[in-house]
């Protein structure tokens, strides 16, 4: 009971805590996805 409890602990925090880790590297879709040259008409 204690793993699946401490599994479950687990699971949250790496949850809550990739995206604010990925968006420092990066790594997130809009960071790959948007460019600095953009056309403005």
């Amino acid at each position: 009971m204690k793993v699946m409890i401490s599994a479950f602990i687990a699971a949250l925090l790496i949850a809550t805590a990739a995206p604010m880790v990925l968006n420092q590297f990066g790594w997130s879709s809009a960071a790959q996805t948007s460019s600095e040259s953009v056309r403005l008409d």
